[in-house]
């Protein structure tokens, strides 16, 4: 079994910064990607960014050059950096993880962390 836990959420001001984080932890298992995705009131969830453990990343595009996804591999951890934030930034933000144990795939969700933009 493998937990994701996230951090770093808060109640920010339009064009501050926050860093969110998400540790992966349990035992026997790889990690190929992980990634982060946003639900906005009322919306559907979508995603933000991912990258993969070799270090390939995507993004949004509506997030290119404000976002910055980067994977810890000592630690299990994916970041998400984000700088200029918007109000429509505001949102619950969750972490994924594409995992693999004993050679099977298995997507893992984290619990989500809120995320207020607001003046």
């Amino acid at each position: 079994q493998v937990q994701l836990v996230e951090s770093g959420g808060g109640l920010v001001q339009p064009g501050d910064s926050l860093r969110l984080s998400c540790a992966a932890s349990g035992t026997s298992f790889s990690i190929y990607s992980m990634g982060w995705y946003r639900q906005a009131p009322g919306a559907q969830r979508e995603l933000v960014a991912t990258i993969s453990t070799g270090g390939s990343t995507n993004y949004v595009d509506s997030e290119k050059g404000r976002f910055t996804i980067s994977f810890d591999n000592a630690k299990n951890t994916v970041y998400l950096h984000m700088n200029s934030l918007k109000l429509e930034d505001t949102g619950i933000y969750y972490c994924n993880a594409k995992i693999g144990i004993g050679g099977v795939i298995f997507h893992y969700w984290g619990q989500g962390t809120q995320v207020t933009v607001s003046s």
